[in-house]
């Protein structure tokens, strides 16, 4: 009788040992797709706000030729402050791993591309030039992180 108990509580052992390790072999690529969808979120959070910066620097650039009289720099000035308010909300989005983070990516990126074709616009502006980088960079990453 203590020999079938004996074996009966080696089996339950056993069986535990095995079903936890079982577990953790099913967890781990859950585990790596988390770590890398957590890495592609944190990538986007960063180009977004670099994008973020780069549009308010070129916003404020923009206002300043416009004050001077070059009207031709109100559409890319328009463009610069929505893409920096779609750039932030992104970021913030994609930094805490939104459940909407990617149909926020893909805005954002059609906000940077729309805000690059603006600054392209003006290519022997460093400040626009500077802008239209950045905005193509945002806008690569988000497209990543949209798929």
């Amino acid at each position: 009788m203590k020999n079938r108990m004996s074996c009966g509580i080696g089996a339950m052992v056993l069986s535990m040992c095995f079903s936890i390790v079982g577990v953790d072999v099913l967890a781990r690529p859950a585990q790596a797709a988390e770590s890398k969808s957590h890495a592609m979120l944190q990538e986007c959070a960063k180009a977004c706000s670099d994008c973020q910066r780069a549009c308010d620097h070129c916003s404020t650039h923009c206002a300043r030729l416009l004050a001077d009289g070059k009207k031709e720099h109100l559409v890319s000035l328009m463009h610069c402050q929505d893409c920096a308010t779609s750039c932030a909300a992104c970021a913030q989005i994609c930094a805490r791993g939104g459940p909407l983070a990617a149909v926020m990516a893909d805005c954002c990126a059609r906000c940077c591309d729309q805000c690059a074709k603006s600054c392209e616009a003006f290519p022997m502006d460093a400040h626009m030039k500077a802008c239209a980088e950045e905005c193509r960079k945002c806008e690569k990453s988000c497209k990543t992180m949209a798929k």
